[in-house]
């Protein structure tokens, strides 16, 4: 993708969630694509069905999708410059005749007709839809009888609280004050209770899905604590965890003085490139058949 004047969807894609790192950019990118293949394999596509990819990103499932004999793959998104990606990628890859290009938000699928599309999937997409019930409301509306959702997210609300008690999974020991000052930028942005990236569960995924009236359902819950990996200090200041915060180093530019930032780092960083932290993450898969 071109780095200029990418929107924030795509710059985040591009570059802010690797920490402009090459290779965790490729560490990222293969644990992905096995990703994309638990999705693939539980939506049960057959060959010859059109799949719509909600919140496509840059096709990682669409192009799946159409290399497991897919006839169509809509790939629908809010971004306009991430739908260009993938017109752009589709064209390399000689398969634009068998591609739909539809900028569009999950709960609001304007441009795709009801009842016509067999597979719906989403990857880390309804974290970021405030009307999540509309969304479910959307994906029965364009499947066909018998039509099926595969739809991969996280449940971020795992593990939030005990995370914020410290910071990122480590402890800065004597320096509760600073860290405090720092929560307080992503607080602000995206409060525990109401942010839609925080305010649901599993549990919730499941309950909208049999209201829009998929049956059966299946949800697997992934929820892992573990050690956190060794990891870069400047890395780890560069990622971004999600499109809508700045980076650790934009935050910490932001509110600490030029001395809270040395102790800081002083506290944090042989502790996150030694691997000593905690990580806590949970992801759901769910899956069902429209009715």
């Amino acid at each position: 993708m071109s780095s200029v004047a990418r929107d924030r969807w795509a710059e985040w894609l591009a570059e802010r969630r690797f920490g402009g790192d090459p290779a965790v950019r490729a560490e990222l990118l293969a644990q992905l694509a096995e990703t994309r293949d638990r999705v693939l394999d539980r939506a049960e596509l057959r060959e010859g069905e059109t799949l719509l990819d909600v919140g496509c990103g840059e096709g990682l499932i669409g192009f799946g999708a159409l290399e497991r004999g897919a006839a169509t793959v809509i790939f629908s998104d809010i971004s306009t410059d991430l739908l260009g990606f993938c017109r752009e990628a589709a064209t390399e890859l000689d398969v634009l005749d068998r591609c739909r290009f539809v900028e569009a938000s999950a709960d609001g699928l304007a441009g795709i007709e009801d009842k016509s599309v067999d597979v719906v999937t989403t990857r880390s997409v309804l974290i970021y839809v405030e009307e999540k019930a509309a969304a479910f409301g959307e994906f029965g509306r364009v499947l066909r009888a018998g039509g099926r959702i595969s739809l991969w997210e996280p449940i971020n609300r795992f593990g939030a609280e005990e995370r914020r008690r410290g910071f990122t999974g480590v402890q800065a020991d004597g320096l509760e004050a600073v860290t405090a000052k720092l929560r307080s930028v992503f607080d602000e942005i995206q409060p525990l209770d109401t942010d839609p990236m925080l305010d649901f569960d599993e549990r919730d995924l499941l309950r909208l899905a049999e209201e829009a009236g998929f049956f059966p359902i299946r949800l697997t819950l992934d929820a892992r604590i573990e050690a956190m990996a060794p990891r870069s200090w400047d890395v780890s200041l560069d990622t971004a965890w999600n499109p809508n915060v700045p980076t650790l180093r934009e935050a910490m530019e932001q509110v600490l003085s030029p001395d809270e930032r040395d102790r800081l780092t002083a506290s944090l960083r042989p502790v996150v490139e030694g691997g000593e932290g905690e990580w806590r993450m949970a992801v759901a898969h769910l899956s069902g058949i429209r009715r």
